[in-house]
């Protein structure tokens, strides 16, 4: 991926691929074609063809390819053509695209040819651009495979100016799309016109939309689409999913026609594996062990035919890059990295090479966890534990990406305890424990920005609105008050922006409809439709010209003219910021500063929780079947020796005295972000009645108080210190809660249009949006404390942020758990983890590196004795 020098930098390509071998040089021609950036096929069909029942058309196609249809594939074509809804799960790679589309051509293709395609009769809405794209591909090879009188269109962000013309024209038959670009057609004034022949709505990976509020601003758009059309049918395409009724009462809540739930039954190999290192640490610290294991990672990637390597984070992915780069430099062209950051130019030639099997090895992120079919991909390489069981099957699916064919996923652990993570992972998909998706639950924001949206698209009247918003699943529940309210506060900016016309963005007229008064205030709001929040970023481009990507403004902040960093796999200098773009030039230095970007670390899901709680208590009894297992046996009977081992309906304590202070470890096993909580409020309730001050470190697997004073612990906790009474009012005091409200509320401010994120290309900075959210923030709170706003920003940071029914549950279950208090001399295994932690956060990595050499050093002599 690097160019060789700064003379190719005005325009950056990648290395030119490898030879693609002669027996696959035909494949890989007709797979450049397919993956090139989609343009709608010509439309004309061959008159002989079509004049061919559909039925048998469709048999031929699947004969030539050396397919049979599946039963739950049929299932799905007959439901449409019977007029149902409904929601298809099925694994990864099983068919679900052919079942849904072939059902919709079956049913509403006209059966010969027509002088023009038929106008837009199906919707395909998709989470990403990239899938969008690539579903754009394998609907219009259908299409033309099966001679079918239809045309095929994308329109996403990327979708060129002249295209968006041709659409506006006339739309095509068919219509992929996103939830973002779906809600900016509602603005349209003709929307109802254009959408008048819709007859089915396809929702791609709904599993991904379902838990966020872009699935909720898709739920809105069904329950306007279905009023104007209460014919139409609607499906969901989702895979990996624990609580698929939720999915399917979520999504077809507003559809009229009947509904059901379909499931991709046929078998579907899964192997997940791991790859153990030689040597096993029995004092494990997270950051240092992955990078270790680079070596045998580039050893299986040579055995295998085009391989995915997923890592958890953009930064861990960066390291991995240049790691295997650096291992392997005859690899240069033959490996590439694919994050969101990266430029999109990057991001399609990457597309290209894995769907021509061009490529060896793609080192990614989530960027490439959804349904892209790379059919060459044979391995997929899990970095880390996965955190999540349907994460892990969703990154498997990308190999084997077929029906029939076998996929495979193989964790790399970074440090010894994931091994125990690695084998509870497995068990997990063995046993179809997969996470459920918890949904949003009313969110106002997304309420607000829809009615000024269909203020713009035609208008609304209240009452009529009011009913259609209450058949979206997420606020099925909307008060009257509360939707007038949202519409007080579109229409006169509530109690505290009344004097503030900007902020009236819809009037009545006459005859009781709510229109958009003024053109800048429609430009304004389709400019910034949508739910995705992300932080603010700022371009990185060569100073001789030519984009590389995007990266968080915090990280350049902190950067001064002549730093080195690495970036897309480059070390890189930079040179200036000027107008949100940082100039920068090749670096000499072969080392640069890491960039860090926000909301990286996933807590562990409580399925893999339970799972590993589950291993380990199949430790204590002496259980190692398992070669994860095996191979992290000296680690667990060393912690078992020390102290002791937790598992389901154990709580492990830990109360270690040091040079540091007194040390309280407790082992709840309830994911990251919970244990932030339980520690603030572990600490909090102690200091209350005993003032102290205390030192607190975290991970997936417990959290560790620092004191200066001891403590009697045992009695504290016999005297109810787990305690779930009062959860809310003690957690929310041990922390710092308005000021999360407030960082919450810059979200809801940009998602409902309070704040205004500036034209294309011209954003504001993230200092400007943050000090016009706070400013909102403050006022709200001074002056309008009522406002439903502040009360969402203040739900969202207790049930999202600080997962307080996760820590409602953690509490119950400890204080069920039988106790296992411990008194060790010397930190375990499962405590270093956390001192490291705590350590990293006052120490520089130089430093931390030599302090945790010289506790090791300590901890080993003392396990020898």
């Amino acid at each position: 991926m690097n160019a060789p020098d700064d003379a190719r930098e005005r325009r950056p390509r990648p290395p030119r691929p490898r030879r693609v071998p002669k027996t696959r040089a035909a494949q890989a021609k007709s797979d450049a074609t397919a993956a090139g950036s989609f343009r709608p096929a010509p439309f004309g069909v061959d008159p002989l063809e079509a004049a061919k029942p559909f039925d048998e058309r469709v048999k031929r196609w699947f004969a030539d390819k050396g397919w049979q249809p599946f039963d739950f594939q049929r299932e799905v074509w007959r439901e449409i053509a019977h007029g149902s809804s409904g929601l298809l799960h099925a694994t990864t790679g099983a068919g679900k695209t052919w079942a849904v589309w072939l059902g919709a051509l079956a049913a509403f293709a006209e059966p010969k040819a027509r002088a023009l395609p038929a106008p837009l009769t199906v919707l395909w809405i998709t989470p990403m651009r990239a899938l969008a794209a690539d579903t754009a591909r394998a609907l219009q090879a259908a299409v033309t495979a099966l001679a079918v009188p239809w045309s095929v269109g994308l329109r996403t962000g990327d979708t060129q100016s002249a295209e968006r013309a041709r659409q506006n024209r006339r739309m095509p038959s068919a219509l992929v799309t996103t939830p973002e670009s779906l809600t900016l057609m509602l603005t349209r004034a003709n929307a109802r016109e254009e959408l008048a022949h819709v007859r089915l709505v396809v929702v791609d990976e709904w599993h991904e939309l379902l838990g966020n509020k872009r699935g909720t601003q898709t739920q809105l758009a069904l329950a306007r689409l279905v009023r104007w059309r209460p014919e139409v049918q609607v499906w969901g395409l989702s895979a990996t999913l624990g609580n698929t009724q939720l999915a399917h009462d979520a999504l077809l809540a507003s559809v009229k026609t009947p509904r059901v739930i379909v499931r991709g039954a046929q078998p579907k190999t899964l192997i997940v594996d791991t790859l153990i290192p030689e040597t096993i640490e029995r004092f494990p610290w997270g950051g240092h062990l992955g990078v270790r294991q680079v070596g045998p990672v580039a050893d299986e990637i040579d055995r295998a035919q085009s391989s995915l390597v997923f890592t958890n984070t953009r930064s861990q992915s960066e390291i991995w890059y240049r790691a295997l780069l650096e291992l392997r430099p005859d690899w240069a062209g033959l490996i590439a990295l694919h994050h969101g950051s990266l430029d999109q130019e990057v991001r399609e030639w990457v597309e290209l090479g894995l769907k021509n099997g061009q490529l060896k090895a793609v080192v990614c992120t989530s960027s490439l966890d959804l349904g892209v079919d790379f059919l060459p991909v044979d391995r997929v390489f899990q970095i880390g534990s996965p955190k999540g069981v349907a994460r892990l099957m969703q990154r498997a699916g990308r190999s084997g990406h077929a029906p029939g064919r076998v996929s495979r996923v193989t964790i790399v652990p970074t440090h010894a305890l994931e091994l125990v993570e690695a084998a509870a992972a497995r068990w997990a998909v063995e046993e179809k424990h997969i996470e459920g998706r918890e949904m949003p639950y009313k969110p106002l924001d997304v309420l607000v920005q829809h009615l000024v949206t269909v203020a713009i698209g035609g208008g609304f009247t209240a009452s009529e609105l009011f009913d259609e918003v209450r058949h979206a699943y997420a606020y099925r529940d909307l008060t009257q008050q509360e939707f007038d309210w949202a519409l007080a506060f579109v229409e006169r900016g509530g109690t505290s922006l009344a004097a503030y016309p900007d902020y009236h963005r819809v009037e009545r007229d006459d005859g009781g409809v709510y229109r958009v008064p003024r053109e800048d205030l429609i430009r304004r709001h389709r400019n910034n439709v949508g739910t995705i929040v992300a932080n603010a970023t700022i371009n990185v481009a060569y100073l001789t010209g030519g984009r590389i990507g995007a990266m968080e403004e915090s990280f350049i902040s902190r950067l001064k003219p002549g730093d080195v960093f690495t970036f897309g796999g480059r070390t890189l200098e930079l040179v200036r910021v000027r107008d949100m773009t940082a100039y920068v030039k090749r670096a000499t230095s072969s080392r640069g500063a890491m960039p860090q970007w926000a909301g990286s670390r996933m807590p562990l899901s409580s399925e893999l929780a339970g799972a590993t709680l589950m291993m380990l208590a199949r430790a204590n009894a002496g259980i190692y079947d398992e070669p994860e297992m095996r191979a992290v046996r000296p680690l667990l009977e060393l912690q078992a020796k020390w102290s002791a081992l937790p598992g389901p309906g154990v709580l492990l304590v830990e109360a270690i005295r040091s040079r540091e202070g007194h040390h309280f470890f407790c082992y709840p096993f309830a994911g990251r972000t919970a244990h932030i909580g339980l520690g603030s409020l572990i600490g909090w309730r102690v200091a209350r009645d005993s003032p102290s001050t205390f030192s607190i470190s975290m991970n997936d697997y417990g959290f560790e108080l620092l004191s200066a004073r001891p403590f009697d612990w045992e009695t504290l906790m016999e005297g109810g210190l787990f305690s779930p009474a009062n959860l809310e009012h003690d957690i929310l005091a041990s922390l710092n809660s308005s000021e999360l409200a407030a960082r919450r509320f810059r979200e809801i401010a940009r998602v409902s249009g309070l704040v205004y994120q500036g034209h294309p290309g011209q954003q504001k900075s993230a200092r400007q949006l943050q000090a016009s959210s706070g400013l909102f923030y403050e006022v709200f709170r001074k002056h309008d404390a009522d406002n439903l706003l502040l009360a969402q920003a203040e739900d969202e940071v207790r049930l999202q942020e600080l997962e307080l029914d996760r820590i409602r549950v953690a509490l119950e279950r400890m204080n069920a758990s039988r106790l296992a208090l411990t008194h060790p001399k010397k930190p375990t295994p499962f405590a270093f983890p956390l001192i490291v932690g705590r350590l990293r956060e006052k120490v520089s990595t130089e430093k931390l590196s030599d302090r945790v050499e010289r506790m090791l050093a300590d901890l080993e002599k003392a396990a020898r004795t």
